[in-house]
């Protein structure tokens, strides 16, 4: 189980994350308390995990949204080669699930234009549009970090370097991302729904949403 817990000097020094598509609030909990954030660019692709799929709260409960990606056979692919496939209308089909659950929560307004683009705009590769899509998210945020791409793969980082490639999973729990509730639109229908992906914080929450990401 995941615990990101504050060290004493208030942030982690460096930090390891894979590549996400619209990372849950944990992922950018991580990236706000690390001087150092570094981007795995080498590793393997891994089925089932947040690189190509998130969780947003849709009216009949937690809704998880893939993105469809080539299949690569039996040989192992690297991430960043991993293509988006041609064979379904995923854009469309995002967009029209993230606009029904939030189009009545109090910032989607505010924010759909930033990103409805990356609905409407052909990807060929995963990581590519993961990449930009986070950046856009870590503009919104107002987080000014720095973030690194490795140039190696290696099974364990460094000693002073916290890996969270394989940590942060949807079948892994951080404990730290259920503390802090936040509102919600169909909280009084469902209950509160912690660690969905940072868009269900951005529409509820707009400005706020760094101050609760930084106190996880």
């Amino acid at each position: 189980m995941l615990q990101l817990q504050k060290p004493p000097f208030g942030g982690w020094k460096s930090i390891c994350l894979s590549t996400a598509y619209l990372a849950p609030v944990e992922y950018f909990s991580a990236i706000a308390k690390a001087d150092t954030i570094l981007l795995e660019n080498c590793d393997y692709y891994v089925k089932q995990t947040y690189r190509n799929r998130c969780h947003i709260a849709a009216a009949n409960g937690v809704m998880a949204l893939s993105i469809p990606v080539e299949k690569a056979g039996s040989e192992k692919i690297f991430s960043r080669d991993v293509r988006i496939s041609e064979h379904s209308d995923w854009q469309n089909h995002h967009w029209r699930s993230i606009e029904s659950a939030y189009n009545s929560s109090p910032f989607f307004e505010f924010y759909k234009d930033d990103l409805i683009a990356f609905y409407e705009k052909k990807w060929n590769f995963l990581w590519d549009f993961n990449w930009e899509i986070q950046q856009k998210i870590l503009e919104l945020l107002e987080f000014e970090k720095e973030i690194q791409l490795t140039t190696s793969y290696k099974n364990k980082t460094d000693i002073d370097i916290l890996d969270l490639r394989e940590s942060i999973h949807p079948k892994k729990t951080n404990i730290n991302a259920q503390r802090k509730p936040y509102y919600q639109v169909f909280e009084q229908k469902l209950g509160f729904k912690s660690n969905l992906s940072i868009i269900d914080l951005l529409f509820n929450m707009g400005n706020e949403s760094q101050l609760i990401i930084s106190d996880l």
